[in-house]
């Protein structure tokens, strides 16, 4: 009975895995499983609310004051950008909805999706995930303004470092997570400054900035 158990998981797994990895339909995963594709219905919802609930407070868990430690000296180092805890940006997936779901996931482009937001270390690695809001909210005002990283950060519950100086200043100031001019500027969250009117050290933060923001907008692509 154990054997058989494993068994049934472990294809519940490869099934699964093999839908997330290829973007095939169910219809089609019917030549490689075997599977019935309404049974393929079922088992790749159940297998991905398992993975999240099992893995989610281990991959994407609410980082420690060490952990965020870290993530700051990556991005100096690898970027020169100091007290920096974060890439932030948003990207459109494609999909094709229910009929029913009418005009809720068609976007400014004509097609339907859904929006994927993401934070990520200076080494690609993803602090935080959301994904599944209807592609007419904003990126910037809707998506992020409902997620769960922006309500941390409005309580104060991400464990984010004290304020800290500068290399070769005095004055304290805040961590921050760097994002492109679609999302709000907090005290905790920086964005490029407007093109016109800019001083030479306007250039010289926005050209900083606009590093990481095209790395991790590239990086989201793929």
């Amino acid at each position: 009975m154990y054997i058989l158990l494993m068994g049934l998981i472990v294809l519940r797994l490869d099934v699964t895995l093999h839908f997330l990895a290829t973007g095939e339909t169910y219809r089609i995963l019917i030549y490689s499983t075997r599977i019935h594709d309404s049974t393929i219905s079922k088992i790749v919802p159940e297998t991905c609310l398992a993975l999240c609930r099992c893995l989610r407070d281990v991959y994407l868990k609410n980082p420690t004051t060490d952990e965020w430690l870290k993530v700051a000296a990556d991005f100096q180092s690898k970027w020169n950008f100091p007290n920096c805890l974060g890439a932030l940006d948003g990207r459109h997936i494609a999909f094709s909805p229910f009929t029913s779901a009418g005009s809720y996931y068609h976007n400014y482009k004509g097609t339907d999706s859904m929006v994927s937001l993401a934070l990520a270390d200076a080494n690609y690695k993803l602090i935080y995930v959301n994904v599944g809001v209807n592609s007419r909210v904003s990126n910037g005002g809707g998506v992020f303004s409902a997620c769960g990283l922006h309500k941390r950060m409005q309580n104060n519950t991400l464990n984010m470092l004290p304020d800290r100086a500068l290399p070769g200043r005095t004055n304290k100031v805040p961590y921050v997570f760097i994002a492109d001019e679609a999302f709000p500027l907090s005290n905790h969250l920086m964005k490029p400054f407007p093109q016109r009117s800019l001083t030479y050290d306007n250039r010289i933060y926005n050209y900083r900035l606009s590093q990481l923001d095209e790395w991790w907008s590239v990086a989201l692509e793929y």
